[in-house]
């Protein structure tokens, strides 16, 4: 969610256009299914011959109940920013979509709604919450236990950062990391915090980089093995930045350490399993196309004056889905107040891996659009992306 972005406002007809949306949308809805759509321009049910290992993954920010104000979504109708709807409507879109992994941000009501309802949809999940008292949200990863077996997991902290400003001479030892071999079925429960992100938030001195630093945002990785023949690694990492388009070197400064521990990732995974793992990375990275953020991670060489020691320089050149298959969509969060491309699956290109679908997206024109999200079609102010991808090893 970013209420309080202000950029690239919406034409002016948008704000005549919510009445006409209102009016239909009086009442609930059965929200939009969006299809998988092959690469090859076909439905994607229509392939029927597979070269290799198949799996699909979805990324989507779902708009934390904790900042669903009226205030802050006029346009939204009423009823469709209650709990109730917007919950069982999130997890209908989930169910009908059906992906192997679920890169969620903005989780809250984790223990108490989607852990156990994606559990009765066979998923397993990781949680980790954002940092900080008031803090409620934070980032899901759900994967079908089914398919595949989570063999480690590192949850990542970005106010970590901070501890290169007060302490320089630290040393990036294993306790920063927080890593931890775990069994199927099995959760890491850590009781970090979150909570609302507003333009408004006390932010403290922001010529401090050890204020400017400390965020509160997260990130989780974790590297499954695939059950069955296929036997392969695979590395997800799930991740929310910082929101303040003003804070674009907190922003890449989060992307770099980001990139970082997933290279020591990828590198642990592959010196202790023997292998050569996959690796994608999805989340919402607030930032558009062009950003300083986006360059970072498609090119792995930025710049930016706010720099720590605590950083490995380590870049993993990233390829996106949507601009390798389709081109970016113009919007990935769309409400009055902004639009705009803030969500990204990223995959590590190589020889044996490839996005064989994306998760197809509506245009500005479309009826359930017009207005703005939330609304009774889409429960969030942003939508699911998402892509199958097919892995040939042979």
């Amino acid at each position: 969610m970013l209420k309080a972005l202000g950029l690239a406002a919406l034409p002016p007809s948008i704000s005549s256009a919510t009445s006409v949306v209102r009016k239909m949308s009086t009442s609930p809805t059965t929200p939009i299914n969006p299809k998988f759509i092959s690469v090859e321009a076909a439905d994607i049910h229509s392939r029927t011959i597979s070269d290799g290992f198949r799996f699909s993954l979805v990324s989507y920010n779902i708009l934390a109940q904790v900042y669903v104000k009226s205030a802050f979504f006029p346009h939204s109708p009423p009823l469709s920013l209650k709990w109730k709807h917007r919950s069982n409507s999130i997890l209908e879109v989930l169910k009908s979509l059906g992906a192997d992994f679920f890169c969620l941000q903005e989780v809250d009501e984790f223990d108490t709604f989607y852990k156990g309802r994606m559990q009765k949809l066979g998923y397993s999940s990781i949680y980790m919450k954002r940092s900080g008292e008031k803090k409620r949200d934070g980032c899901g990863l759900f994967y079908k236990h089914d398919r595949a077996e989570l063999v480690l997991e590192e949850k990542i902290e970005y106010n970590d950062l901070v501890k290169s400003i007060q302490d320089e001479n630290s040393s990036n030892d294993d306790e920063h990391y927080n890593v931890q071999t775990t069994q199927p079925d099995k959760q890491k429960d850590n009781a970090t915090k979150s909570g609302p992100k507003s333009g408004t938030e006390d932010r403290g001195d922001p010529n401090d980089p050890r204020v400017r630093l400390k965020r509160d945002c997260v990130g989780v990785l974790a590297a499954f093995k695939f059950k069955g023949p296929s036997r392969q690694f695979l590395i997800v990492a799930n991740t929310h930045l910082y929101w303040d388009p003003e804070w674009a070197d907190v922003k890449l400064a989060q992307a770099k350490y980001l990139i970082s521990r997933l290279s020591q990732f990828k590198t642990l995974i592959s010196d202790k399993y023997d292998c050569i793992p996959e690796v994608i990375v999805a989340g919402d990275f607030n930032s558009q196309p062009g950003d300083m953020v986006y360059q970072y991670l498609i090119s792995g060489n930025p710049s930016s004056e706010l720099t720590t020691d605590y950083i490995e320089e380590r870049p993993i050149p990233l390829s996106s889905v949507y601009a390798s298959t389709r081109g970016e969509p113009p919007f990935t969060n769309y409400t009055p107040g902004f639009t705009g491309t803030l969500d990204y699956i990223l995959f590590f290109p190589s020889d044996y891996i490839k996005p064989i679908s994306y998760l197809e997206l509506p245009d500005s024109e479309a009826a359930n659009i017009v207005g703005g999200l939330p609304n009774f079609s889409h429960p969030s102010d942003h939508l699911p992306i998402g892509a199958e991808f097919e892995i040939n090893k042979d």
